[in-house]
């Protein structure tokens, strides 16, 4: 704003048009702004008890401003007026305009922050309430009243109004300073494993005008949203201890809220509340949004935390395409998290991914003694909530804060595991209420995700068996979708893979799921089938369990063809090539996958067809060699196809090359033969 004397008879900055340009809205327009911006900030209404009497304070200023500015536009429209505005006044009103829309985006600023952040910034925020006003007080005592010719009532609400302005003070209201302490005390105990008074919570809570758990909610989700976007560093550790305490006063003040209807939801719980993650945003080994996309020697991308724990259990294959992998280099990413980083924006998602230009992000929850004791504290009362359910309904609503709690980080699983959660889960997998069931199994899926849950669950009496029940008797197929899922999660440990896949019933009930389920829970049913078919020692048994067959029905199905193919090349390189071959149409399926299949079905296609004519020979070769058009769609794959796609297609084409010059020299050699035995007997008979 620009320097004004406080005198009213001093002249204005003397160039104007450098602030202004030369086709400023006229008088009427500027009135007509000021009157508008006037009335729309004294409507606004404090979102709490905090800033409530700055609020009031700006409100009441805006009222009198209107005042005064209806009756300059009045006087304006009814020819009143000796013409425009002076140029004094007019440049005046122009700056107390943008006076006004500072207060006004000063306003909704703090309208849309979350509670916790208001009651961190309260002194700041006295400190720009204070300098705005100071500002219009200087505004107002420079506008010229005299040439405005006001009525005698409206000057004197105008001196009212500077008098008011006169008297603001830096002074934060001792109700809003004793708040903050009261909640920062509070974090502090929480540090010291005090258990929060709930009278004192509650009252607290009251104040911040948090009732209910819904507001509570939004609350969690605002505060996550600025920890994600770095707006308040300083705080950042007090911010992130508040999450976890706002998430303990929802359960235990407001309890267990009642759950979306499942029927539009997203399919994973751990991709809530953005069930719209786009597939190539998933790492495919813990089907969570990827943070860290790493790409490794196949040209696959997974997340890094997924892939190196992994690797760390000694594999040494691709999990999606079963390749061998020539390095354990792990490349970052960096185009794809660039788009998941702009997805998340733009769907309000936290991303909180490590950019190695910036570093680290802020603290973590996970280096944060209140935040890990206020979801510690959480887990447990939800835990023994659900040991005491005496209803259906009740024990859903428990379930489902269990299931979001699950998926908001590695320690909130360890507490709910600790605390007992993970035996008092499998029962509900049998229930009839399909909410309750798909509620406790995706619980259950997120929970699997801690490498130390897996051994709870593989090891809870009953625990196996209760997930493959789901993927039988399932009452809705997304909850055997994630059955099928906390299967495929299980067996990323080596010894629960041999486990799982010596279960004749758990690879049945996955075969059935594949030939029997719409394509998302077939290619769930086939992720967990190629995550057993990584280990040979499981191979005979999918063999019995017709897993080759299945998955040659489900290339056709275009959503699940890459798992589909995926399966068929992990059992072909471990030792059932032939019999991959000797199934019914497997070749000229998977040429068909070669033609029309996606760039990661093609890949996998070619790799599959590679490995069956190395170990099979003759046989897979000549029917390959065979089937119409196959040097075109090994040309196209080698033009367009992926790295490695181009690599399998190469590979082919030679293949196939060898073999048909193979052949020729045969019949040349057959007829060489034919035509020697035949020309002494010719001799002979002359």
């Amino acid at each position: 704003m620009a320097e004004f004397s406080s005198s009213p008879s001093d002249p204005l900055p003397s160039s104007p048009t450098s602030r202004y340009p030369t086709d400023a809205p006229c008088d009427g327009d500027l009135l007509r702004s000021l009157l508008r911006l006037s009335r729309e900030i004294s409507l606004f209404d404090a979102p709490c008890r905090l800033l409530r009497r700055h609020f009031a304070s700006i409100a009441c200023k805006a009222k009198i401003l209107s005042v005064l500015f209806e009756e300059l536009l009045l006087r304006e429209t009814q020819g009143e007026s000796s013409g425009d505005l002076q140029r004094s006044a007019s440049l005046c009103l122009r700056e107390i305009l943008v006076v006004l829309q500072r207060f006004k985006a000063l306003l909704g600023d703090c309208s849309t922050r979350s509670r916790m952040r208001l009651l961190l910034q309260v002194e700041l925020l006295a400190i720009d309430f204070h300098e705005l006003t100071l500002d219009l007080c200087t505004l107002l005592d420079i506008l010229p009243l005299p040439d405005l010719q006001l009525s005698e009532d409206v000057r004197d609400l105008v001196d009212l109004l500077r008098r008011q302005c006169r008297r603001s003070s830096l002074a934060v209201d001792p109700a809003d300073a004793a708040l903050r302490c009261e909640i920062l005390a509070m974090i502090q105990e929480i540090e010291r494993e005090v258990v929060p008074d709930l009278s004192r919570l509650g009252s607290i809570f009251h104040g911040l005008r948090l009732d209910d758990a819904r507001s509570c909610r939004n609350e969690i989700e605002c505060l996550e949203r600025e920890i994600g976007d770095r707006i308040l560093e300083k705080w950042a550790s007090a911010m992130i201890a508040l999450v976890g305490l706002v998430r303990y006063a929802k359960c235990v003040l407001y309890g267990a809220s009642t759950p979306r209807s499942e029927s539009s939801a997203g399919k994973f719980a751990f991709s809530d509340p953005d069930p719209g993650v786009p597939p190539d945003f998933r790492c495919p080994i813990s089907l969570e949004l990827m943070r860290d996309p790493v790409v490794v020697a196949s040209g696959q991308t997974y997340d890094r935390s997924s892939i190196t724990r992994w690797i760390s259990a000694g594999h040494a294959t691709c999990p999606k395409t079963g390749q061998a992998l020539a390095h354990t280099n792990l490349i970052p990413n960096r185009a794809l998290r660039s788009l998941i980083s702009r997805w998340c924006s733009e769907q309000s998602i936290q991303f909180d991914g490590v950019d190695p230009s910036i570093g680290e992000p802020v603290a973590a929850a996970g280096a944060n003694k209140a935040a890990l004791e206020a979801m510690r504290m959480t887990a447990a009362f939800l835990v023994q909530k659900l040991a005491s359910s005496p209803s259906t309904e009740a024990a859903n609503r428990v379930v489902h804060e269990l299931r979001q709690l699950a998926k908001t980080g590695s320690d909130n699983r360890s507490f709910i595991a600790e605390a007992g959660g993970i035996p008092l889960l499998l029962p509900f997998l049998s229930s009839e209420d399909p909410n309750l069931q798909l509620n406790a199994v995706t619980a259950l899926l997120n929970l699997s995700m801690l490498e130390a849950n897996k051994k709870r669950i593989m090891h809870a009496d009953g625990g196996v068996d209760a997930v493959t029940n789901v993927l039988a008797y399932g009452v809705t197929w997304r909850a055997k979708e994630n059955a099928a899922a906390t299967l495929l999660s299980l067996s990323s440990v080596h010894v629960y893979r041999r486990r799982l896949g010596r279960n004749e019933r758990v690879v049945a009930e996955l075969v059935v799921l594949v030939r029997t389920g719409p394509a998302a829970t077939k290619k769930d049913a086939l992720a967990a089938i190629l995550s057993l078919a990584s280990d040979r020692e499981n191979i005979p048994r999918l063999l019995e369990g017709c897993v080759v067959d299945a998955a040659l029905e489900a290339v056709a199905t275009p959503d699940a063809s890459e798992e589909a193919v995926a399966v068929l090349a992990a059992m072909a390189r471990r030792g059932a090539a032939s019999e991959v071959l000797d199934a019914d149409g497997s070749i000229a399926k998977l040429v068909q996958v070669l033609r029309r299949g996606s760039d990661q079905a093609r890949e996998n296609a070619a790799a599959t067809l590679v490995l069956l004519c190395r170990r099979v020979g003759a046989k897979a070769v000549s029917e390959l060699a065979r089937m119409p058009g196959i040097e075109w769609v090994i040309y196209e794959l080698m033009e367009s196809g992926t790295l490695r796609g181009r690599r399998k297609a190469a590979a082919l084409g030679r293949i196939c090359r060898r073999w048909v010059a193979a052949m020729e020299e045969a019949d040349w050699m057959a007829r060489l033969s034919t035509a020697s035995i035949s020309a002494p007997t010719t001799a002979a008979q002359s």
